[in-house]
C-alpha cells in the first residue's frame, strides 16, 4: 500500500498559464492540489518570440510588457481573493519557443505534475497541435493534468463535497499498466470510487453467429483480466468494470459515453512513447487529443516512456497470481456491458 500511495503525491505542480478562462479553470484546480497535498505551485507563461520579432523589437516589449502586466494583476488576485491560504505561487515568465522553454522550467523547478489548459490567447493551445502536443505528451517527465475547452467547474473532484469517481482506461498494454498505480492512488487519496474500463476492438470477418460467439469469448476474457487489476489494485472502495465493444464511432467517443455514464470527475489514461499495437490497443495520442478536447472533466496522462520508477510499481500492482477461483469471485466487483 506504501508503493501505491507513494505513485501521486507531487511536491512540485507547475501550472502552464496563458492567463484565459482556460487557464483560470486549472489554476484554481491547481491551488487546491497544492493545498491538498502542501505542494510547492509554480505558474509558467512563455512569451512566443515568432510574432512580436516579425513585427519587430517594439512589439516584443510590448508584448512583454502586457504579460508581466497581467501576471502582476494574477499575483495581487491570488493574494486579494485569499487564494494562496499560505501558498506561495513562483511565478517563470520566457520568451522563445513553447514547449522548449515549459520543458526547462519544468525540469528547473523539478515538477511532479503538469498543469495546462487546452485554449487560450497566447498560445497554450499550441501545446494540443502538431508538434508541441507530440513533444508535451511524449516528452514531458511528470504526469500532465489537462483542462480541455468543455470542462465543467462543478465537476472538481477536489473541492467537491461528494463522493468522486475516476475513470481508468485501459486496454492492458504497458503504457495503462504503468498509469495505474497513479490511478489506484488518486482514488483512494481523493476517496474515489475507481471505474475500469476496457473497449474490445470490432471484429473483422465473422458470421452473425460466429461474431457472437466470438463477442461472447472477448467479453469474458476482458472481464476476467478486468478484475485480476482491480482485485491486486488494494483500492478503499469497490471499484466497477466496464467492458465496451468498438463500433463504426471512435474509442474516444466510447470512453467519453462511459465517463458521461459514470459521471466521471477524472479520466485516467496512459500513453506510449512509441506505438504500442496489441489486440486490445486503442489508447493512442489522437485518441487522447479526441478525449481531452470533448471531455466535461480533467484528463490525467501520464507516459510509459517518462521514467522506471512507476513502471516498477506497475509491474508490483499487476503481478500477484489470479486463479480460476479469483475469476468467479468478478461478480464481487461492478461488472456492467
Amino acid at each position: 500500500m506504501s508503493i501505491i500511495a507513494a505513485a501521486l503525491k507531487p511536491q512540485s505542480i507547475l501550472i502552464a498559464t496563458d492567463f484565459s478562462e482556460a487557464s483560470e479553470k486549472a489554476l484554481r484546480y491547481s491551488l487546491e492540489l497544492a493545498r491538498f497535498y502542501e505542494s510547492k505551485l509554480c505558474l509558467a507563461h512563455v512569451v512566443s518570440s515568432l510574432g512580436p520579432a516579425i513585427a519587430g523589437p517594439g512589439a516584443i516589449a510590448a508584448c512583454e510588457e502586457a504579460v508581466l502586466r497581467e501576471a502582476t494583476q494574477l499575483q495581487a488576485s491570488l493574494v486579494r481573493t485569499g487564494g494562496r491560504s499560505g501558498i506561495q505561487p513562483k511565478f517563470f515568465i520566457r520568451r522563445g519557443e513553447l514547449w522548449p522553454e515549459l520543458r526547462e522550467i519544468i525540469r528547473e523547478v523539478s515538477a511532479d505534475l503538469l498543469v495546462v489548459g487546452t485554449h487560450g490567447r497566447h498560445g497554450i493551445a499550441k501545446l494540443f497541435f502538431g508538434s508541441n502536443a507530440e513533444q508535451i505528451f511524449r516528452q514531458a517527465e511528470c504526469p500532465v493534468l489537462t483542462f480541455g475547452p468543455h470542462t465543467n467547474v462543478t465537476l472538481g473532484f477536489v473541492m467537491s463535497s461528494t463522493r468522486p469517481t475516476f475513470l481508468f482506461a485501459t486496454d492492458f498494454g504497458p503504457a495503462s499498466l504503468h498509469d495505474l498505480p497513479q490511478a489506484i492512488a488518486a482514488a483512494n487519496q481523493f476517496g474515489a470510487r475507481l471505474a475500469f474500463l476496457s473497449i474490445i476492438p470490432t471484429a473483422q470477418s465473422h458470421t452473425d453467429e460466429g461474431l457472437s460467439n466470438w463477442q461472447a469469448e472477448a467479453r469474458i476474457t476482458t472481464l476476467e483480466r478486468l478484475s485480476q487489476l482491480a482485485h491486486n489494485a488494494t483500492l478503499d472502495l469497490k471499484p466497477e468494470l466496464y467492458v465496451e465493444f468498438g463500433s463504426e464511432k471512435p474509442v474516444s467517443e466510447k470512453i467519453l459515453e462511459t465517463a458521461d455514464k459514470v459521471r466521471a470527475n477524472l479520466i485516467i489514461m496512459g500513453l506510449h512513447g512509441s506505438a504500442h499495437t496489441g489486440i486490445l490497443s486503442h489508447l493512442d495520442l489522437a485518441t487522447t487529443y479526441d478525449v481531452i478536447s470533448q471531455a466535461c472533466s480533467p484528463v490525467l496522462t501520464i507516459d510509459y516512456s517518462s521514467g522506471d520508477n512507476l513502471r516498477a510499481r506497475s509491474t508490483e500492482v499487476t503481478a500477484a497470481p489470479f486463479s480460476g477461483a479469483d475469476a468467479i469471485r468478478r461478480n464481487r466487483f461492478g461488472v456492467k456491458w
